[in-house]
């Protein structure tokens, strides 16, 4: 019998909802089915906005709320049309929400209603995952680590998974009995690239590094970029696009006039840099796998694979079958099974919580009984 459960997921990235219907009835997970909705630009813009202070917050916000909570609902009933699945063969809907800001260890509040989701799909939801862990004095972040140890940990071999999306962040997992999990936030993945293009060529993002592979690292810039005081803190940490903006870009420019394309080139390295730097810090060898947007950046994968050397392999998760841009949706499908099981969801040596504990809230569809 198919034990059957949706992922949700939207990035720091907020260009869209990422969706999975994933089968764990086996030994391994088993995607049947996956979906991208693109948000419009108007609704990009007013995440974007919301991300940072501005006038009448409150009910801006819970506007919002309800439409994500419609879109949410709209890309998972699009999914399962795609396979011709009812609602009633779903057990749950893991929706991670879209984070508008994210200050640990104070707040993270992520939208998207859940009660909206959970009406419109007729499928019970779970949602909030990252507020208890807060609540136990963790960073609330990054979660994905859990599953990172669900489905990569290896007997015989060190593993790094990097999710590289708006930020970056690794789960570094040491084979069997050699270290505890770590994972955290290196600091900035595509999301001062995304600003930066679409600031000089209009373009969302930069396909495949093409821009960026084109210029120069400016080496004042970088070096001035990574004396950042978050880049030096010691794990367990986390950010966002509050922190790491085109605003924060601007003030490490100083006004100086470097051309736009080397500037694109540097935030490239600086993604790169800080990645490998945190990966070397706690585990001098192994496998790297890629996962997120960031890993189609063909240049910022190269740069890794060059940084690497010779501490890690460095390949995408399609190495092991599982497409780089699905490993979040995927996880917070899990996520879902893990409450509804009663099981953990987060790891105190990644988050800094007091203890590990089942996470989010349960909001059942009209049709549950």
């Amino acid at each position: 019998m198919k034990d059957l459960y949706i992922g949700l997921m939207s990035g720091t990235s907020a260009d869209g909802i990422d969706a999975a219907l994933v089968d764990f009835s086996g030994t391994q997970p088993v995607v049947m089915e996956t979906h991208y909705s693109p948000y419009p630009q108007t609704l990009r813009e007013k995440i974007l906005a919301l991300s940072q202070k501005g006038e009448d917050e409150i009910q801006r916000l819970g506007e919002l709320d309800i439409i994500l909570g419609k879109a949410f609902a709209q890309t998972a009933n699009h999914l399962l049309q795609k396979q011709s699945f009812s609602a009633s063969s779903i057990k749950a809907i893991g929706s991670h929400g879209q984070t508008i800001r994210h200050h640990p260890p104070r707040f993270t509040i992520q939208i998207g209603d859940p009660n909206t989701i959970a009406v419109e799909t007729g499928i019970t939801t779970v949602a909030d995952f990252r507020r208890k862990d807060i609540a136990l004095g963790g960073q609330g972040a990054p979660l994905v680590p859990a599953f990172h140890q669900y489905l990569f940990a290896s007997n015989d071999k060190n593993r790094v998974i990097v999710n590289i999306g708006g930020m970056s962040n690794i789960t570094l997992l040491p084979k069997q009995y050699e270290g505890p999990i770590i994972g955290f936030d290196p600091g900035p993945g595509n999301v001062l690239m995304d600003a930066w293009i679409h600031l000089h060529r209009k373009e969302l993002h930069d396909k495949e590094g093409a821009w960026g592979a084109q210029g120069k690292v400016e080496s004042t810039l970088l070096a001035n970029m990574l004396t950042d005081p978050y880049f030096h803190l010691s794990p367990p940490k986390s950010t966002g696009r509050e922190y790491f903006n085109l605003e924060w870009l601007k003030k490490q420019l100083q006004e100086k006039k470097f051309s736009p394309v080397n500037v694109q080139t540097t935030l490239v390295e600086l993604t790169a840099q800080s990645i490998i730097h945190a990966c070397t810090q706690s585990m001098n060898h192994g496998e790297m796998l890629i996962c997120g947007g960031g890993a189609y950046n063909t240049f910022l994968m190269s740069r890794l694979r060059e940084l690497a050397k010779p501490h890690f392999t460095v390949d995408s998760t399609q190495k092991y079958g599982i497409a780089p841009n699905w490993i979040e949706a995927i996880a917070f499908a899990w996520l879902a099974r893990q409450t509804l099981l009663g099981k953990p969801g987060n790891l105190p040596s990644v988050t800094g919580a007091r203890l590990s504990s089942v996470l989010g809230g349960v909001y059942y569809s009209s049709n549950s009984r």
